[in-house]
């Protein structure tokens, strides 16, 4: 149960006469309720049903412009507050020094001491609300309840109550969504003695404390719930690139022999001309190295495992090029592919004769990966078999690892590793983009030999769904 749910609980409680006992000497005037033919909720015998007309008095106050705010009424010294829904803090609270006064001799309506202010149009409606404890003007999205023939802390936690923001809702109108004021006199609510609304008001702020002590041990935990998974999830990982979740078999070779298959294969899709050659990387210093692997693991740099390549500049593939799809049209893929891990979407194309012409070094091929690049960055997908023939836009890039390369494992890093690393290289607070290729390409990959590679993946396949069903539920 969340802390709003065990609140709206003990409100419930409260308006259907459960949250204290009743007195036989506690009695209501009839006088003062209504005959329903209908009940919302069964409430004791000795309460009754009353509109919230009949209960107090609701009105709105004054709007006043910027422009009459500014030249009028900011910086006076004395004058009543002037509030608005701005100044009416969901914590209940009321900031009644915001710097603009109304002159005392005026003609805006006032609210008063003890009076409720209750949010009833725009975004907040329903959901800001607060006691004055002064004399103040008002905004016109305020409406003030003044009580008259019923507590006023009594209504003030009814305003609260589930079963009342049930009805508001049901009579918003209006694209902002207000409630008028002739509806809100309308709207029915249980009325217990005098002497019993003062108890339940009594019962609610001693059980509130609880309810905010209860509210702070659940945000914890529900942090601490995030955190747990989060941080074991990345402590298995971490284990994994080091080579310590799972033992060395020596049989299984070194990662210089595989490392220098993934550079013969390199050499020859460049010979073929598959793929450019490149300028060299630097060679790896101890100083780099960011921990100990085991012998039988070899540094790498990300450049050395595959061919990396962006998407067109933006003035090569603009919305004016796209075309109707056809059998003649070839696909440009988004983001979204990526993102969503799903190669049928997107409904963009090209002319087969631009793709010719100008974008064919942009095409995919099975088994490429792609990479979002702006935005939602580093979400990868891999090409099926069969999909559609087709290229990237200009907020992906796409890599072709290096046979034999595996896959699942320099996924796995890539990641854990490579958006963490794109994000602390990244400029400004926001994530934009993903590093260039002359910081992307020297990130540094711990490398096992092919068969420990697939032996870790196996064991990080076991082992993070159980971190997932950890979670505190």
């Amino acid at each position: 149960m969340t802390p709003q749910e065990l609140k709206n609980s003990i409100l419930q409680l409260a308006i259907q006469g459960k949250l204290v006992p009743q007195r036989a000497e506690e009695k209501i005037n009839e006088t003062e309720v209504i005959v329903l033919e209908e009940h919302p909720f069964e409430i004791p015998e000795n309460w009754g049903w009353q509109t919230l007309g009949n209960c107090c008095d609701l009105y709105t106050g004054n709007s006043i412009s910027e422009r009459e705010k500014k030249e009028m009424y900011e910086g006076r010294k004395e004058g009543f507050d002037y509030i608005g829904t701005k100044d009416v803090l969901f914590s209940q609270e009321i900031v009644y020094d915001n710097g603009v006064k109304i002159p005392y001799k005026n003609d805006f309506k006032r609210a008063y001491n003890n009076t409720i202010l209750l949010c009833i149009e725009g975004g907040s409606a329903g959901r800001k609300i607060a006691i004055l404890d002064r004399e103040v003007c008002f905004g016109n999205k305020l409406c003030a309840f003044n009580a008259n023939k019923i507590f006023y802390k009594f209504l003030f936690y009814y305003l609260q109550s589930s079963e009342f923001k049930k009805v508001f809702i049901e009579n918003r109108t209006g694209i902002i969504g207000g409630v008028s004021i002739k509806k809100l006199k309308n709207i029915i609510l249980p009325i217990p003695p005098l002497a019993e609304q003062k108890r339940i008001v009594a019962k609610i702020e001693e059980l509130l404390p609880y309810v905010e002590r209860y509210e702070k041990a659940y945000n914890e935990l529900q942090q601490l719930n995030k955190r747990f998974s989060g941080d074991l999830q990345k402590s298995v990982l971490q284990l994994a690139i080091q080579g310590r979740l799972v033992p060395q078999c020596p049989e299984e070779g070194n990662a210089e022999d595989l490392y220098k298959q993934i550079q013969a294969e390199k050499q020859n899709l460049i010979k073929a001309g598959k793929i450019k050659k490149e300028k060299p990387l630097p060679a790896i210093t101890d100083d780099e190295k960011p921990f100990e692997i085991p012998q039988s693991w070899k540094w790498v740099r990300l450049g050395d495992l595959g061919f990396y390549k962006k998407g067109p500049f933006g003035s090569a593939l603009t919305k004016s090029m796209f075309v109707s799809k056809d059998n003649r049209a070839i696909k440009v893929y988004e983001q979204k592919n990526a993102i969503k891990k799903d190669v049928k979407l997107g409904e963009y194309y090209i002319k087969r004769e631009y793709f010719e012409e100008k974008m064919k070094g942009f095409e995919l091929f099975a088994g490429d990966i792609i990479v979002s690049c702006a935005g939602t960055i580093g979400e990868t997908y891999v090409m099926p078999d069969n999909f559609e023939r087709g290229i990237i836009n200009q907020a992906l890039m796409k890599i072709k690892l290096f046979a034999p390369t595996y896959m699942p494992y320099f996924l796995m890093y890539f990641d854990f590793i490579l958006k963490k690393n794109a994000k602390t290289n990244s400029k400004g607070s926001a994530i934009k983009n993903i590093p260039p290729f002359e910081i992307l390409k020297k990130y540094l990959v711990p490398i096992p030999p092919l068969a420990e590679q697939k032996r870790i993946v196996a064991k990080l396949e076991e082992i993070l769904p159980l971190c997932d069903k950890l979670k505190i539920k």
